[in-house]
């Protein structure tokens, strides 16, 4: 895409009161509500950015969402406020920083929940498999271009690197023995409608995350036999489309416990996310 460099956009923010139905078990919003919400702010801002010159019209694709810390529980009752803004892009790849603060309207007390940095790359509505160009921004120092270009080749070599490493699940066992990794493993199955989808009728990031989440969070509980919450969320690629009217399995199990300190509770990470789609219209 030719033309000039253009103003970086200015952050957006999203505004929503958080209600029941947002809720995980104990009582606080789930941890895969709030990541469904950093992916719309980062699609807005991004897909905005990207149809700013006159040329092919797309819709920016979320294709990583580096770690994310949950940082502090956010209530029901609050509002949550999700900004985010452009910091990098390069040829085909715009990197999009978020940050989510919760906001008690009764005192006016706010606090920051989540910090998150997400990559989308822009996809022709015309042709959903071509990658367009993306408008080049201008920074305000030479800094800020270098160091987001350092970011931006270090997610492409580790993103390379975890596609060649998906193959490696683990297969569920057979009557497992109680409090090991094959014990916990769960599944969940959803069905891609058109709430769940873009303009292209494909699945948004924000979906899978939840779905993501999800699963995690009854590993988590199964193995731990309490209350648990999402306190980390590792890096996470997306390699491919996932279409209206599929079915995803989504599968985890967890690898090993760690003491917290401040409650002496256990948490469980997460060794395998995966998520195959199969077409219902194929069967």
């Amino acid at each position: 895409m030719s033309g000039p460099d253009v103003e970086t956009p200015s952050a957006i923010q999203i505004c929503r009161i958080m209600r029941p139905d947002d809720a995980n078990v104990a009582g606080n919003v789930h941890g895969g509500t709030i990541l469904k919400m950093i992916e719309e702010a980062g699609a807005i801002i991004s897909t905005r950015h990207c149809n700013s010159q006159n040329g092919e019209r797309c819709v920016a694709a979320l294709a990583r969402v580096e770690r994310t810390d949950f940082l502090s529980p956010m209530c029901i009752g609050e509002v949550a406020h999700v900004s985010a803004e452009i910091t990098y892009t390069s040829k085909h790849s715009v990197e999009v920083q978020v940050n989510v603060m919760s906001e008690n309207i009764l005192t006016g007390a706010k606090k920051l929940t989540n910090k998150a940095t997400l990559w989308y790359v822009p996809l022709s509505l015309k042709n959903v498999d071509k990658v367009l160009e993306v408008p080049p921004v201008v920074y305000s120092r030479q800094e800020q271009e270098e160091e987001g270009r350092k970011r931006y080749e270090a997610q492409k070599l580790e993103r390379m690197e975890t596609k060649w490493r998906n193959g490696d699940i683990v297969q569920p066992v057979l009557n497992p023995e109680p409090n090991t990794v094959s014990y916990s493993q769960s599944s969940l199955i959803h069905l891609v409608g058109p709430s769940d989808c873009t303009l292209h009728g494909f699945v948004h990031g924000g979906v899978t995350m939840k779905l993501m989440d999800e699963v995690a969070g009854i590993v988590a509980a199964r193995h731990c036999k309490t209350n648990i919450v999402t306190a980390s969320v590792d890096a996470i690629n997306f390699h491919d489309k996932i279409r209206k009217a599929h079915v995803m399995p989504a599968g985890a199990d967890h690898t090993a416990p760690s003491s917290s300190p401040s409650t002496g509770t256990k948490r469980s990470l997460l060794r395998h996310h995966h998520l195959r789609t199969h077409d219902l219209h194929e069967q």
